[in-house]
């Protein structure tokens, strides 16, 4: 597994960034392919020749706007806290520990991006599963333990975040001022993508604690099938669930937790104690004994327990449109309760 950090270096690299950019566009000119070719720029060989073969591979760039140095693995040594670079003389503090090899740094004016190898470890066998269920609106991650009933509501900034910029945007959007829209929009994006590291985190921690797999739905094409009014489209379309996926993916295998994904149907429509269907309205959800829970707790209930009622729902669906057979709505009117 491969992980990118991001470390501040302190030094002053314009004008070799400046030559790099020169080699990158007479690369690009001239079709070179050895470093030799290139030594009237004054940049080290080690740099210029990685430059040159990131230019040379991809057939897609047409024009230079930016070029980082690119220092590969035989041009670093790692030194307990620190890497040292002898081509560039810097020595970058470096902390991060667990990593089995450094493949790779790149430079910008600004930042080092240092790319490293960890192995991931062996899936342990779980006592159990917790649920997550992830939402567009409210929190954005509800967290539940069917064994112990615990709940962890998790994240209720993004929403506010995405409609506060958006609200903004629309603003500067009217005045045409798009470097703004840019950068509001990135402002935005890195906002939340922090936020939903926080919260990847603790679900895999906790797992980790709790000796617990991971259970979550699996949420692909849900931009095409999810049954939308104009108003919901904004959010639908701004959420992260795939950034999300990616982070507890990565995030479990270096723990050693198992993830699941599991067929969203009928999840948020049954109640996770029965497996009968019920009613949602917004955040609420009433039973078919009339009784009113959180929608989102007990979705997550659901999700976490996977169990037999729910997968009977799915099948009959599935016979239904097997059979050709038309209904007003996508799910039977009644469901007889299955024990086991």
């Amino acid at each position: 597994m491969i992980k990118t950090f991001k470390v501040k270096h302190n030094t002053d690299f314009s004008k070799e960034i400046e030559k790099a950019k020169a080699i990158a566009e007479f690369a690009l000119k001239n079709h070179c392919t050895s470093s030799a070719q290139v030594k009237q720029f004054g940049l080290k060989s080690i740099i210029a020749n990685q430059i040159i073969r990131k230019i040379t591979q991809n057939k897609k760039i047409k024009r230079i706007r930016r070029v980082n140095l690119i220092i590969p693995n035989q041009g670093l040594s790692y030194q307990k806290d620190f890497i040292w670079i002898p081509s560039l003389k810097l020595k970058l503090p470096f902390q991060i520990k667990g990593f089995t090899k450094i493949n790779q740094i790149e430079i910008n004016s600004e930042y080092c991006f240092v790319s490293c190898s960890f192995s991931e470890a062996s899936i342990l066998k779980p006592n159990g599963y917790l649920g997550v269920d992830l939402n567009t609106t409210g929190h954005m991650a509800v967290l539940a333990d069917p064994q112990t009933g615990k709940v962890w509501k998790l994240n209720k900034k993004s929403n506010h975040i995405r409609n506060k910029y958006r609200a903004i945007r629309r603003q500067f959007q009217k005045k045409k001022l798009f470097k703004q829209v840019k950068k509001l929009k990135d402002r935005e994006h890195r906002i939340c993508k922090d936020l939903d590291h926080k919260v990847t985190t603790f679900i895999v921690r906790k797992a980790k604690e709790l000796n617990k797999g991971i259970r979550l739905e699996n949420l692909k094409n849900i931009r095409n099938t999810a049954k939308t009014n104009h108003t919901f489209k904004p959010s639908l379309h701004s959420w992260s669930f795939y950034q999300f996926r990616q982070m507890i993916d990565y995030k479990a295998k270096l723990l050693g937790v198992k993830v699941e994904y599991i067929d969203p149907r009928y999840t948020s429509q049954a109640d996770s104690k029965t497996g009968l269907l019920g009613q949602r309205k917004g955040k609420i959800f009433k039973t078919a004994n009339n009784a009113v829970e959180h929608a989102d707790v007990n979705a997550a209930f659901n999700i976490a327990l996977n169990h037999l009622n729910i997968v009977q729902l799915r099948t009959e669906r599935d016979v239904r449109k097997r059979c050709g057979r038309s209904t007003k709505t996508d799910s039977p009117q009644k469901a007889i309760s299955i024990k086991g």
